[in-house]
């Protein structure tokens, strides 16, 4: 049996769109390439083999709705053990497929796979659970050795279903109101050996990439571009392990690369990321193992690293170092609470453990953070800033029975916008709240906010501001075994303090360094404050170096020249 052009010599267009098609390394050593057409599967190579999507019925006129062709041509490339679908340049209208184990989905360069704008094309993924919805463009469940790749785009058409509605799952939302009936771009659940790279994905309707309980994935050299629809997410991984995302680059609406449930074995390195809300964001669950380095974190008027961890949370091991950081909100923050939350029916008499977060370290980090979020012009509707999401600082923040655990900044650049007013300077009641970065309010410093922390380490931070700000650069609010050494920062005459230690232990103060006039460098406040030194370095420019107020004594603390 021979394929139906097999008695036909391939005309330029047609071999030059087969060998744009393996970009696939090793199959270009090779003089010919093999082109499968139905009825040719069995002799087809299945290294070599080329299933155009043109030859199963698919017209690129941007018009037709080629759903069909394009999974006949991806079930025959499975059933063939292997094979490269091809989607050829032109635009290629198409509603829900799925791909399959051993395919390598591939796009070449000026090929469009447009989702269509019509929602009965499309369909719950199979097997895909229905969580935060499971209608979607491009799915594969329980499959193994999938590739999506070439330098073509994958574009959702996510315009055709903006409501103006989202799914409305932030704090105070209503998901029964929520919107979920709109395509994701591409779920994978249970799949094993999962690459993409190369391709362009834009526009999806939903969140671009939902990473389900996958193991050994491979994204390198992706473009998002996703700011069409509210829930506009980046990468979203749920359960996964051995997740490796290199040179990517990120624009999106919602979060650019969120961690839910347990995610060990993750990196995340050489890529840029722009967003309204996070970049980074850990939800509960457990994430451990994680390294994120070598990036640029730019336009975020949201947060850029935010961790929300609970009852049953567990986040530990993670290290985030060579960070550049330009025009920026947040910048980072990590919530602990021990606080229980109203258990879902059937989970009543399930036990509750007290979260764990713990051994993190921020390292060479670069950058500037604005006092307030700025718009994104290529996002048209209302972006709904919150007064929690102005003046933010790196915010350490635990309370009650909970405390964060061995925290390290180290070799730390920030430049804030300021602007920090009288009565945020006086805050010492900061709301007991550890969800979202936002909830907390205003903050009552201007660089670090720590509170509940056992073990933190600052080493080699500089703090400045561009406009004054009455608030202290640092403050330190039930905190224990803390190294604070070579901390350089700005004062203000007017404010109370640089440094404000309330009901700290167990602290020292190596080698500050104040560059510009205040009126007191050190603040120590609290009966329950103790053991705390002050070891050299230059703070000649405060009038007073330590002050003890609201129940503290002078015993608390000691000054070394």
């Amino acid at each position: 049996m021979t394929s139906k052009k097999s008695n036909k010599s391939l005309s330029r267009r047609d071999w030059f769109s087969r060998a744009a098609a393996p970009a696939l390394a090793a199959p270009l050593v090779y003089p010919f390439l093999v082109s499968a057409a139905p009825g040719a599967v069995e002799q087809a190579n299945a290294k070599l083999a080329i299933f155009d999507v043109r030859d199963f019925g698919a017209v690129g006129d941007g018009v037709k709705v080629n759903t069909a062709a394009v999974q006949a041509a991806i079930d025959a490339a499975n059933t063939a053990q292997g094979g490269t679908v091809l989607i050829p340049s032109g635009t290629f209208v198409c509603g829900t497929i799925e791909l399959k184990s051993n395919v390598n989905f591939h796009l070449a360069t000026n090929a469009r796979l447009l989702g269509s704008p019509n929602r009965e094309d499309y369909r719950a993924g199979n097997n895909i659970p229905s969580g935060n919805g499971n209608i979607v463009f491009i799915s594969a469940a329980d499959a193994e050795n999938i590739t999506i790749s070439g330098n073509g785009t994958i574009d959702g058409n996510g315009l055709a279903f903006f409501t103006g509605i989202g799914d409305n799952m932030g704090p105070g939302g209503n998901t029964a109101e929520g919107y979920f009936d709109r395509p994701h771009m591409l779920i994978f659940l249970r799949c094993k050996n999962l690459r993409v790279q190369d391709v362009y994905l834009y526009a999806s309707a939903y969140h671009c990439m939902r990473i389900l309980t996958c193991e050994y994935v491979y994204f390198e050299r992706i473009r998002i571009n996703n700011r069409v629809n509210f829930n506009n997410d980046g990468f979203h991984f749920n359960n996964s392990r051995y997740v490796h995302v290199d040179a990517c680059d990120v624009r999106c609406q919602d979060d650019a690369c969120a961690l839910f449930g347990s995610n060990k074995f993750v990196t995340v390195s050489n890529s840029s990321f722009s967003t309204r809300w996070g970049i980074f964001r850990f939800g509960g669950g457990s994430s451990e193992y994680i390294t994120v380095t070598n990036c640029t974190i730019y336009e975020t008027f949201g947060c850029v690293i935010k961790m929300g961890a609970g009852r049953n949370s567990r986040h530990e091991n993670m290290i985030f170092s060579n960070l550049i950081f330009r025009d920026v909100t947040g910048p980072i923050s990590i919530g602990l609470s021990d606080q229980r939350r109203t258990p879902r029916p059937g989970q009543e008499s399930q036990p509750s453990e007290v979260g764990v977060v713990r051994n993190i370290v921020f390292s060479n980090i670069r950058g500037n953070v604005l006092a307030s979020p700025r718009r994104h012009e290529d996002i048209v509707f209302d972006q709904k800033y919150r007064p929690g999401e102005m003046r933010t600082c790196i915010t350490l923040n635990s309370f009650g029975e909970s405390y964060l655990e061995n925290i390290t900044l180290s070799n730390i650049h920030l430049t804030f916008e300021g602007g920090g007013v009288a009565e945020e300077a006086q805050l010492r009641d900061v709301p007991q709240v550890a969800g979202e970065y936002f909830e907390i309010g205003a903050r009552p410093a201007h660089g670090v906010y720590a509170r509940n922390v056992r073990g933190l380490t600052l080493d080699n931070v500089r703090i400045e501001t561009t406009n004054p700000d009455l608030r202290p650069a640092v403050v330190l609010d039930n905190v224990a075994d803390a190294s604070i050494s070579n901390v350089t920062t700005q004062g203000n005459p007017a404010g109370p303090s640089v440094l404000r230690c309330i009901n700290t232990t167990d602290t020292l103060i190596a080698s500050p360094r104040l560059l510009t006039p205040a009126a007191v460098y050190m603040a120590v406040e609290g009966e329950r404050s103790a053991d705390i030194t002050l070891d050299g370095g230059d703070i000649r420019r405060a009038k007073k170096d330590v002050t003890f107020e609201r129940g503290a004594t002078a015993k608390a603390a000691r000054i070394r020249s």
